[in-house]
């Protein structure tokens, strides 16, 4: 024959031995140990019908006997789950009877132009058979196509040499209805490799044999060494060839298929969807009942809660709005933020319409739940238009609680960015989001106003709202043009214009007006951090012999931090200070105690963990701006995963003091501001004005305010994967964060000192599930670590003498890590395997070492104070 493709003798049956594998394991594991089953049968093919008029076009009917299914490694008679069961008793009898109907090929030049089989088989045994028809997708010459089989249609090549063809499909290229997500930050994500190659060989024209293999890896990206691999292979070997029945005589295909059974019809090769039913899952409100202890406030900072929050979210998305609202309406008060936590993470449609039914805005007294759904949103792990457009519709209503109102427009900003970072800048809600937010600044003449929307702004970080932030940031007095510098800061440098850079040098050097302290820090911070020119550091570094001392202090000891951390500017840094040698020491010298200094918290193979600390004191001694941050990094992103920033102005008379010079008139005030993965905080007040300091310092409990509460969903992976022997499989990582922010000021009068705490706890839990899901077994691996730790930052200033004394201490408890695998296979009718693994190991604690400085002046503090203990005043 004069045929381009495989093609089959007349009269023979073709006799293969097929077989079909899984396996699951951790992504370096050899095979050996992996958890998985095997499906192996006979496969009898023979050729049907040959086009009159074209030896190319054939008609082959491939048919399924002797099905075994048995472990993809030995196991001994006690794991074997399947020990004395019958394949039939295994799959069902039904399933095993569709299993063996016969399907019919059209092969046309080596290509599947048709699939037939019977309408009304299950759909795992329907695909079971499209993954045994794929492999006959083949081409007998070199070159790339797009070809249609199980997997969808995607990029296929081929390399053909002598009797050896081998096809690399790109599984990435497939066009099919993927079902998942992914998170928003890529470092909290999760990476995948995916590859499939089938080797054909052939033999007088037909298959002699066929190997085919496809790997799925799954690694976290913030840890490497976590992950899970599934993979699937299949093999089918001619083992004889028989006599066997005549063609069929017929000029059109049709007719053919009719004489040989009418019930055939043709069907897509591509898989159908298909999911089993959990015959013994809980429902909703008893997996709530089973889990609902470990969600109690004080107990939120445990990795418990944190991993019951995220099976909880799990069954949450699989639930109904009634079911929902059914646990909502009758939790208590204890424990309904968690729940609220929970339902809004969860990012469903159902479980958006239900906290939106059950929450009031106009009902001032729930405010706390307001508040928590209100974060929740801002975490998203990958919001959805909906979401954004139901908030700008609440903010448009009535909303009883002025700080929710705050709330919710700063939450609507960092909802602009996630969905802009995703390409949906263009979408109609974030459209009207954005048109909101800067139409209502620019009519905004109350300051609490105009404050708001600027945290809006620097949550969304819009390019077109820079020229609105540098005119707030330069024209305006105290707290406004502070907070407009700082959202600049928070834009990526390589969006800072001209225009900004020349704005922020008139603010650091006061060519317009003067300016407070906290602003002309930000604006050199923000000049040192974009790609300085030789005359804005040469110009700044000549500026430090001019400036009140404090602020020279902090100015020098940035510069410095910026030389020892090696970070971008300080190139253009050195070479400033070689040619400035001649003024240096006077200006190099400065007493005073502010300071600011970096440092790594961690550094790994994957990513790495940075904190910087700032503090900014007045003339006085009395503490303007202390600023904590820490940065996670990988090569290619970084996630701004905390910040915390007390502010304090306007003290001065407390201790009969003199304000520094332009700062007079500034209100009492002290407060808090936080970020947290990126998202600003709304800030926390402390007191404002001198009446509501006194009253608060002569009840001074110390006691810390609480600053961020709650459960944070991290990681959210989810992908749905369809394998080419048929069976579905699924990949899911989930990891929750319990966290618990407070901070507090203290001042003693009696000692002349003052105390900042902030304490942070929190506990971690990742979970990763990565499972294959054949109609009669499942089989799979859930991986999972946890980690509980907390960091405490503690500084105090005693003021009773010049330069006052400052100790900061940063301390990190000793703290456990925790890691399981466990694998399964396991059948409907409960029978399962289970291997499990866990290890801990302790990470010590540790006293960041801020600078020697620091550890200096702490000698002393604690020198001076241990012989006078007392209560604070």
């Amino acid at each position: 024959g004069h045929t381009t493709g495989p093609s089959l003798n007349n009269d023979k049956i073709y006799k293969f031995a097929y077989s079909a594998e899984v396996y699951v394991d951790q992504v370096k594991a050899s095979l050996q140990k992996s958890a998985g089953y095997r499906i192996s049968s006979g496969v009898d093919i023979n050729l049907l019908w040959r086009n009159p008029d074209n030896d190319d076009d054939q008609l082959v009917k491939i048919t399924i006997k002797d099905v075994q299914v048995e472990n993809v490694n030995e196991r001994p008679d006690d794991k074997n789950i399947f020990k004395g069961k019958s394949t039939e008793k295994i799959i069902g009898k039904e399933y095993l009877q569709a299993l063996q109907k016969p399907i019919v090929l059209e092969l046309v030049r080596g290509k599947v132009k048709t699939f037939y089989s019977y309408q009304n088989e299950p759909g795992f045994t329907q695909n079971i058979k499209r993954g045994l028809a794929s492999l006959f997708q083949l081409q007998l010459h070199s070159g790339s196509t797009r070809e249609v089989d199980i997997s969808g249609k995607c990029n296929t090549t081929y390399h053909v040499r002598q009797n050896q063809v081998t096809k690399i499909k790109d599984l990435g290229s497939c066009e099919t209805q993927k079902q998942g997500f992914t998170s928003h930050n890529p470092i909290l994500d999760v990476g995948s490799k995916i590859t499939s190659a089938t080797t054909y060989i052939l033999e007088d024209g037909f298959f002699k044999s066929i190997k085919a293999e496809e790997n799925y890896a799954f690694l976290l990206n913030f840890r490497r060494k976590t992950g899970a691999k599934i993979v699937s292979k299949q093999r089918l070997e001619l083992k004889s060839v028989q006599a066997g029945p005549g063609l069929i005589a017929g000029k059109q295909v049709a007719s053919v298929i009719k004489t040989l059974d009418s019930s055939y019809v043709a069907m897509p090769l591509e898989a159908e969807p298909v999911k089993s039913k959990c015959k013994k899952c809980p429902s909703l409100s008893e997996h709530w009942q089973s889990i609902r202890e470990h969600m109690h406030p004080e107990k939120l900072a445990k990795a418990e809660a944190a991993k019951s929050f995220l099976s909880f979210i799990k069954n949450i998305r699989k639930a109904t709005k009634e079911e929902i609202l059914q646990i909502i309406r009758s939790e208590n008060k204890e424990l309904l933020p968690q729940v609220v936590d929970a339902v809004t993470s969860a990012q469903t449609p159902e479980s958006l319409e239900a906290i939106l039914e059950f929450l009031d805005f106009k009902d001032a007294s729930a405010s706390l739940l307001q508040e928590r759904f209100l974060y929740a949103c801002g975490f998203s792990s990958h919001p959805s238009e909906m979401l954004l457009k139901s908030l700008t519709d609440k903010f448009k209503g009535d909303i009883a609680n002025e700080e929710i109102r705050e709330t919710l427009v700063i939450v609507m900003g960092a909802l602009i960015r996630k969905l802009c970072d995703r390409g949906g800048c263009k979408l109609p809600a974030v459209g009207e989001a954005k048109r909101l937010i800067l139409n209502r600044l620019e009519k905004a003449n109350k300051d609490d106003n105009v404050k708001m929307y600027l945290l809006a702004l620097k949550n969304a970080l819009l390019p077109e709202a820079i020229p609105v932030l540098l005119k707030y940031a330069e024209s305006e007095e105290g707290a406004i043009s502070s907070l407009a510098a700082s959202a600049l800061q928070r834009y990526d440098p390589s969006f800072l214009t001209k225009e900004v850079k020349v704005t922020m040098n008139r603010i650091y050097h006061q060519n317009r007006k003067v300016h407070e302290k906290t602003v002309r820090t930000t604006a050199a911070a923000i000049i040192l951090n974009s790609n300085p020119s030789y005359m804005e550091v040469k110009n700044i570094l000549l500026s430090i012999g001019e400036l009140p001392m404090e602020m020279s202090k902090y100015m020098l000891s940035m510069i410095q931090d910026i030389l020892h951390f090696e970070m971008p500017a300080s190139k253009t840094i050195r070479k400033v200070l070689k040619d400035m040698r001649a003024h240096n020491y006077d200006r190099f010298s400065k007493t005073g105690s502010s300071s600011a200094y970096s440092g790594y918290i961690t550094r790994g193979p994957d990513v790495s963990s940075t904190y910087s600390l700032d503090i900014l004191y007045s003339g006085s001694g009395i503490l303007r701006r202390s600023n904590l941050n820490i940065h996670v990094f990988d090569r290619n992103t970084e996630l701004h995963a905390i910040q915390v920033v007390i502010e304090a102005q306007g003290l001065e008379s407390i201790i009969a003091a003199t304000p520094d010079e332009g700062e007079e008139n500034l209100d009492s005030f002290a407060g808090m501001s936080a970020i947290l993965f990126d998202v600003q905080l709304r800030p926390v007040t402390f007191f404002q004005g001198y009446g509501d300091l006194m009253s608060k310092m002569l009840s001074a409990t110390g006691a810390p305010m609480n600053v961020v509460k709650g459960l944070i969903l991290l990681t959210d992976y989810s992908q749905e994967i369809q394998l080419q022997s048929g069976p579905t499989a699924s990949a899911e990582f989930l990891g929750g964060l319990a966290i618990d922010i407070s901070g507090g000021m203290e001042f003693s009068l009696w000692y002349r000192e003052s105390k900042t705490n902030v304490k942070n706890r929190v506990a971690v839990f990742l979970a990763g599930n990565t499972e294959v899901d054949s109609f009669f077994i499942k089989t799979g691996m859930e991986t999972a670590m946890e980690v509980e730790t907390a960091l405490d930052f503690i500084s105090t200033v005693q003021f009773s003498q010049y330069p006052f004394l400052v100790c900061m201490q940063m301390d990190r408890i000793e703290t456990p890590f925790r890691r399981y695998v466990t694998k399964f296979e396991s059948l409907p009718s409960g029978r399962r395997y289970t291997a499990r693994r866990g290890k801990t190991e302790m990470l010590a604690g540790n006293e960041y070492p801020l600078h020697q400085e620091n550890s200096n002046m702490c000698r002393k503090v604690f020198g001076a104070k241990s012989d006078s203990a007392g209560s604070w005043f």
